[in-house]
């Protein structure tokens, strides 16, 4: 075991180090989307999958970073991802809508100005809908029409209508829903 110690000492010391640093970054990254979460007053669960898309990033630069270190050359390292990318991009092209849902849910954690509880009409000219947010996941909106109607609509297609607040949602001053 001490053998193991000293001939490893320096990636040992390169591996503990990138793992402190990525758990430091990941602490404020966590920190800032928790942040802007509250400050915009986003729903938990929204925040959490943010915390999902950070894990996973700084998985892969750990993963990067860990490989290097451990002896791993460049050019294996560049065949190792291309072909790992080149897979993930054919298989992310067939089914791109699912990646453009997932892209306009990180937009809109970011930038959407409507809330959980606010009624929303989006102009469309074949089917237009106006309803109340019910829940936004990382895919779709849930939405329930005044008849009860439950209605799932896609992130990115939420992007690319027009839509108009109706009624928001009203709370009290300290920004808890009213009773």
């Amino acid at each position: 075991m001490y053998e193991i110690l000293i001939n490893y000492r320096e990636q040992l010391m390169y591996s503990l180090a990138v793992l402190i640093l990525l758990t430091i970054i990941q602490f404020v990254l966590k920190k800032a989307a928790n942040k802007v979460g509250k400050r915009s007053e986003i729903n938990i669960t929204r925040t959490r999958l943010m915390f999902k898309y950070i894990n996973i990033l700084l998985l892969l630069i750990a993963t990067f970073l860990l490989s290097f270190a451990w002896g791993v050359g460049l050019s294996e390292l560049a065949l190792i991802f291309s072909s790992t990318f080149a897979v993930i991009g054919v298989a992310l092209f067939a089914i791109w809508s699912i990646l453009s849902n997932i892209t306009s849910g990180i937009i809109m954690f970011f930038s959407f100005p409507y809330k959980i509880g606010d009624t929303i009409k989006i102009h469309d000219k074949d089917i237009p809908i106006e309803a109340e947010i019910e829940d936004i996941k990382a895919f779709h909106l849930h939405l329930r029409t005044a008849d009860g109607e439950l209605i799932t609509y896609p992130n990115n297609l939420i992007l690319q209508k027009a839509v108009s607040l109706i009624e928001v949602e009203r709370r009290h001053d300290d920004g808890k829903e009213a009773l």
